[in-house]
C-alpha cells in the first residue's frame, strides 16, 4: 500500500503525522471519492514527487478514471487561481473590476459532483493560503448540502499531507 509506505518511512519526529495519515484515511466524514479526490488534490498541491506518486498509487485503486483526472484538474485550476485571487486581493480595489481573464472550463465541468470537486479545490486552497478561495469553496460545498465536519476533514487532510511533503523534503535533505 503507498499509504503505507508513506507512513513507514516517516522519521520519528514525524510519528504525529504518520498516526494523522493512518486515522484520516478511514475517515468516516467523507465518501470514498471525497476522501481519496481530496489526498490526491492534496499531494498534487504539495508540489513533492514522492508523496504525489505514493498517494496517486493508492488512488487509483479507489478513484474512478474520471474522478482521479478531477481531482488533479482541481489541484491544476487552483494552482492560478489562489496565485490570481492572491495578487487581486493584495492590489487592492483598484484591481477589484478587473476582467480575471483566464480560462478554467473545469469548474464549470468537473467530470464529478460539484461539491466534490469544491471540497477538493477547498482543500488545494487551504494548503496555497488563498483566503478568498477556501471560503467561497466552503460556501459552495455547505450549498452543496456538505456539513463542516466535512469540510474541516478536508483541511486536516489537505495539512497533513503538507507535512508528510514536507518531512519528505527535510529528510532528503539531510
Amino acid at each position: 500500500m503507498s499509504i503505507e509506505n508513506l507512513r513507514s518511512n516517516l522519521p520519528e519526529y514525524a510519528k504525529d503525522q504518520k498516526l494523522n495519515l493512518g486515522s484520516l484515511t478511514r475517515s468516516t466524514e467523507l465518501s470514498e471519492q471525497q476522501l481519496w479526490g481530496t489526498l490526491l488534490a492534496s499531494a498534487a498541491a504539495t508540489r513533492n514527487d514522492t508523496v504525489l506518486s505514493e498517494i496517486a498509487e493508492e488512488a487509483k485503486e479507489h478513484l474512478s478514471e474520471e474522478a482521479f483526472e478531477s481531482a488533479l484538474g482541481a489541484a491544476t485550476v487552483m494552482a492560478m487561481n489562489n496565485v490570481a485571487y492572491r495578487a487581486k486581493g493584495w492590489l487592492g480595489d483598484d484591481f477589484a473590476q478587473v476582467k480575471f481573464g483566464l480560462r478554467m472550463n473545469i469548474i464549470s465541468k468537473p467530470g464529478v459532483e460539484k461539491a466534490d470537486f469544491e471540497l477538493w479545490s477547498l482543500a488545494v486552497s487551504s494548503i496555497n493560503g488563498c483566503e478568498h478561495c477556501l471560503v467561497a469553496h466552503d460556501k459552495t460545498v455547505r450549498e452543496e448540502g456538505l456539513t463542516k465536519e466535512q469540510v474541516w476533514e478536508s483541511v486536516k487532510i489537505a495539512s497533513v499531507v503538507q507535512a508528510i511533503a514536507q518531512v519528505v523534503q527535510v529528510e532528503a535533505a539531510r
